[in-house]
């Protein structure tokens, strides 16, 4: 199992339980090895025999419940988790972030809540775990409660670090433009130095079509966090917007260098080309962009990788 011949490990461990009914250890070594394969019906199967035979076991139960959460049955994986929360408290991380995302697939709310500041050790009623389970909220897409929880964490500390840049998020996902704006100014006066609120707020004011300013707020982005590609992407589409190609040129080239894999600086380059008049570096970038696109097309196509580290 260790060497990751799953197959070749449940065949063995059939054999030994044919032979050996009796022997202890088995059925948990099963739903081990399905747990690793992917088939979680199975390993529920084996581990439920383990937790009733041992509850105190407490690998069973974790496993068990991962596997009730990946199977798409969070209820069921809620009493179990919670008993591995008793057991290792604030220890194992995977669990108390599962625990919270049943929680919230369940849409207990609070429950989730309280799971995320046990994860992050923090006090359940504190602004900081409103902020916590605001984010699970928007990863999980359930933004109307991600909204009123993000609201509810600035109530109680307007100060809080990241509240305003979350719902500003919100709001420019959600095409709210006016509304992420004023988030990400509240945010810059609490946060001056937050290199990912300048970076949205050039993307909300690039969607009101305020270049100038968008480019200012991008360049300050950049400053202070010039390992991110994002910025230099966008800095390339609003230098476009304003005619000024060979600044464009310049932005997406280090876009480009620092992820050649990602389609978008391609794809802008070859229109910034294109503009400057040079035909055959457009047609190489646009060659590139379909390229990287056929790339990401064929790593969508593969199957999900749904198996967390057993931690």
């Amino acid at each position: 199992m260790q060497q990751g011949k799953i197959d070749d490990a449940i065949a063995e461990l059939q054999t030994l339980q044919s032979a050996t009914p009796a022997a202890k250890g088995i059925d948990l070594e099963l739903g081990t090895a399905y747990y690793k394969k992917g088939n979680y019906v199975k390993a529920i199967g084996f581990l439920k025999k383990v937790t009733a035979s041992d509850p105190n076991n407490r690998e069973a139960a974790q496993l068990l419940g991962l596997s009730y959460y990946l199977n798409g049955y969070p209820a069921d994986a809620i009493p179990v988790l919670e008993k591995v929360q008793e057991w290792f408290p604030r220890a194992n991380v995977d669990a108390s972030y599962i625990l919270g995302v049943c929680y919230i697939q369940s849409k207990d709310y609070d429950h989730a809540r309280r799971a995320f500041a046990t994860m992050y050790n923090v006090t359940p009623d504190s602004a900081a775990a409103y902020l916590f389970t605001a984010r699970m909220l928007l990863r999980q897409e359930f933004d109307p409660v991600a909204e009123d929880y993000g609201k509810k964490a600035v109530a109680l500390d307007p100060n809080l670090p990241l509240a305003h840049f979350l719902l500003g998020e919100l709001y420019l996902y959600k095409s709210r433009i006016p509304e992420a704006v004023a988030e990400f100014q509240k945010e810059l006066t609490i946060n001056p130095g937050h290199a990912a609120t300048y970076y949205k707020l050039g993307d909300a004011n690039s969607r009101l079509q305020n270049w100038d300013e968008a480019e200012r707020l991008l360049q300050r982005s950049i400053w202070l966090d010039a390992t991110s590609t994002g910025p230099y992407i966008l800095m390339g589409k609003v230098l476009l917007k304003k005619g000024e190609a060979e600044l464009a040129v310049r932005a997406l080239r280090r876009a480009e260098a620092m992820d050649p894999a990602n389609a978008m600086p391609h794809q802008l380059l070859g229109q910034a080309y294109r503009e400057l008049g040079q035909t055959e570096d457009a047609e190489r970038e646009l060659r590139m962009a379909n390229q990287a696109n056929s790339a990401q097309d064929l790593k969508n196509s593969d199957p999900p990788e749904t198996q967390p580290e057993n931690k």
